[in-house]
């Protein structure tokens, strides 16, 4: 056995009713409070709670995912209030601009200077404001991850912002706060925080410790997944809730795969929702895997484990991978082509999605031929 480090944030608290206990743990972080919030109504409570507590809290909306200049201005305005401490109450996208944000206000350069890919990539130069995070989606468990996705139009890409000290201090997740999301978005979500547990299971950085989690994670997201799709039921919400946090605690100590390979390079160029392009690319990127990982005389222990656990939640009489994609379709997760990804591009695009941060922890390399197999099948 190879030797690992776990790393993560610094308290996680989850159970339904946690929430409640956000206003004092920011609080006592500092006076100062930016307060980054979606629509969900839980931000009002929490402002109005922190203003109670006696804070000063400047609320900004996130609406959609994070691009450049909009973390641009969310520092200014931290700067010019002199923030003590950042929140984010939202979805992945709200939780990353908070986490970006508190990772940069204090820095003496800017976004561009620490980018991943496009930017230069340094380590912050100053240790991030303390960061609070309670997230409104069972989707990317970036609460517990130590990147923020940022998306650079001007370079038609998706990138991280990355560094150890951008874990947040304290993780509340609350699953009453998921309650009655959109059934899209519940889809979408799901489907993304399903994918983060299966690919730090096929990683080939996969670790005693995150094998306990994913083994855990695999079937109870997806039969709660399956739940949530016939009906809203708090116990599947609950079940979602702890995959997404599983996922996060995953991906951030065994890395991704070929599917997030392409979401970054694929939401960047057309704007799709993350979970969306992860959905649909997981059934391709697992034949693909599996493929090569059988060409290449590998174990397929956990390629078989996977496709099981996939055709056990969905009844699947034949093969697990076409009956997802099927349920897919029949709960109107689109395909790429009408999520904007444009057939004359496949090549350019598989080739930018191989150099990838997230395909190094792929189980085996796939060319560039078979990445835009991948990408044709799922048009």
């Amino acid at each position: 056995m190879s030797g690992f480090e776990i790393l993560t944030a610094g308290r996680v608290t989850f159970g339904r009713g946690r929430a409640g206990e956000a206003a004092g743990a920011i609080r006592a972080h500092g006076a100062r409070v930016l307060l980054l919030r979606g629509s969900h109504p839980g931000a009002d409570r929490l402002a109005a709670d922190l203003r109670g507590l006696g804070a000063e809290v400047e609320e900004i909306r996130q609406k959609g995912e994070p691009l450049l200049d909009d973390l641009d201005a969310v520092v200014a305005r931290g700067r010019d209030m002199r923030a003590e401490v950042v929140a984010a109450l939202g979805g992945g996208s709200v939780i990353d601009m908070g986490k970006a944000a508190a990772a940069l206000i204090p820095a003496p350069g800017g976004a561009m200077h620490h980018l991943e890919v496009v930017g230069e990539g340094r380590p912050l130069e100053a240790a991030p404001l303390p960061f609070v995070a309670l997230p409104t989606t069972a989707g990317t468990g970036a609460e517990v991850t130590k990147n923020a996705v940022i998306g650079v139009p001007s370079h038609g890409r998706k990138v991280s912002l990355r560094d150890d000290r951008m874990l947040a201090d304290r993780a509340i997740i609350d699953p009453a706060l998921t309650d009655g999301a959109p059934r899209a978005v519940t889809l979408a979500s799901g489907l993304d925080a399903v994918t983060q547990v299966i690919e730090p299971y096929l990683s080939c950085r996969a670790t005693p410790f995150t094998d306990a989690l994913c083994r855990d994670a695999i079937p109870r997201g997806l039969a709660a997944l399956v739940r949530l799709m016939q009906g809203e039921d708090p116990g599947a919400r609950d079940d979602l809730a702890l995959t997404s946090l599983f996922g996060g605690l995953a991906l951030a100590n065994a890395g991704l795969g070929a599917v997030h390979g392409f979401a970054g390079v694929l939401g960047g160029r057309t704007g799709a929702p993350h979970g969306a392009l992860c959905g649909r690319l997981l059934p391709g990127v697992l034949r693909a895997n599996a493929d090569a990982v059988a060409g290449q005389g590998g174990d397929m222990t956990r390629h078989r484990e996977v496709a099981g656990w996939i055709g056990a939640a969905l009844g699947a009489k034949d093969d697990p991978l076409d009956a997802l994609e099927a349920w897919m379709d029949d709960h109107g997760l689109p395909r790429l082509g009408p999520m904007g990804v444009d057939a004359a591009e496949l090549a350019d695009l598989a080739e930018a999605s191989r150099a990838s941060s997230s395909m190094r922890g792929n189980p085996v390399t796939l060319p560039t031929e078979t990445l835009e197999g991948v990408l044709r099948a799922s048009l």
